[in-house]
């Protein structure tokens, strides 16, 4: 499995901005990929949920790293 350093290197390289780990572990999420909860998380409220136009493209870095 990638990290998240690898995907947002890939996204950095093909799509030209860096996602945001929030987002990343928002698209994890929506596409059933295993998350843990970072220790210093207050609630379970999304604060900052990936917006629609940036998934598609975490989403081709997860099929490029073979993670669906």
């Amino acid at each position: 499995m990638a990290t998240y350093e690898q995907i947002q290197k890939y996204v950095r390289s093909k799509y030209g901005y860096v996602p945001k780990t929030c987002w990343i572990a928002h698209c994890k999420e929506i596409y059933g990929i295993d998350v843990r909860v970072a220790p210093n998380r207050i609630s379970n409220v999304r604060t900052n949920p990936c917006p629609l136009e940036k998934q598609k493209d975490i989403l081709d870095a997860f099929i490029y790293f073979r993670m669906l």
